[in-house]
């Protein structure tokens, strides 16, 4: 192959060069402006390289604990309820946790609906309303259900009042900002059309706001109250009813067929309750959803 000739090369070159100067940001080298994201990766990197040095990780134990685990799974079946008497406890248990993660997940979407327009940018009365809003559920979200099982636990005593409280708690944070992002996502249009023929601001939000979001938060509510179905599982191990209190007992005691029976009952209930919903948020967006 013959050599490229020097008047080639040359304006190569020269393009090369109106190309840099036109458009500087596509030749800068890559850590150039991303200081941040290379800290952060860096700061990640030593975290994990801590975690695996402190945390006594070892491949060794990792087969260890794979043999032990399939010769467990192997004792767990088949599946066995123990009796009759023993099955119709589960059932009740089981419908006890879809009880109080019904109550958790609506016991919170409804008071996260008026909250959330506090805590958006559009709908908010002022900064300081929305910055109270704010910081507020990220308090709620920021503890964990099992921490709120067990402070409400201390409150009001062992059983599944407590879950649908710790359920409550944990989902409020969550719904209130999932609430106030949708909210500030809204179109502006349908709103400026009632304001402009005369509407309130509370006739705006009603009909400009409020169509968009429903579709929205019933799909975030669905998938919250299917989530927390097993989240209701497993607060009752540490005392907040359901049948995670059936389960924390069989684990104790080892007793792994009929804990296998119970796991596959929770499996299938949740399942089913995916298919409830994903119904039932088709029936109402509508065929646009498919």
């Amino acid at each position: 192959m013959s050599a490229a000739h020097p008047y080639d090369r040359a304006g190569t070159a020269q393009m090369q060069e109106a190309l840099r100067t036109r458009f500087p940001q596509h030749f800068r080298a890559v850590y150039q402006g991303r200081s941040p994201a290379i800290l952060v990766i860096v700061v990640a990197a030593l975290i994990f390289a801590y975690g695996v040095y402190s945390l006594d990780m070892s491949y060794g134990r990792i087969v260890g604990g794979l043999g032990e685990l399939g010769s467990m799974v192997l004792r767990m079946f088949p599946p066995d309820p123990g009796s009759w008497h023993r099955t119709g406890i589960y059932a009740y248990a089981m419908l006890e946790t879809l009880a109080i993660a019904l109550l958790g997940t609506l016991m919170a979407a409804i008071a996260a609906f008026p909250l959330g327009f506090l805590a958006a940018r559009n709908t908010t009365i002022n900064g300081v309303v929305k910055f109270i809003a704010r910081r507020s559920f990220d308090t709620l979200r920021g503890v964990d259900i099992l921490i709120w099982a067990l402070i409400w636990i201390n409150v009001v005593g062992l059983g599944p009042f407590a879950g649908v409280l710790a359920l409550c708690m944990s989902d409020l944070g969550s719904f209130g900002k999932l609430f106030s992002e949708a909210i500030e996502a809204a179109d502006d249009k349908p709103v400026e059309g009632v304001l402009s023929t005369g509407g309130s601001s509370v006739a705006a939000v009603r009909f400009g706001i409020l169509p968009q979001l429903l579709p929205v938060l019933l799909s975030q509510v669905l998938y919250a109250f299917e989530s927390n179905t097993r989240s209701a599982a497993i607060i009752g191990i540490v005392g907040a009813g359901g049948i995670g209190l059936i389960l924390s007992e069989q684990i104790r005691t080892l007793e792994l067929q009929e804990m296998s029976c119970v796991i596959l009952l929770i499996l299938a209930t949740v399942s089913l309750i995916d298919m409830g919903c994903a119904r039932l948020r088709f029936s109402i967006i509508g065929a646009r959803a498919h």
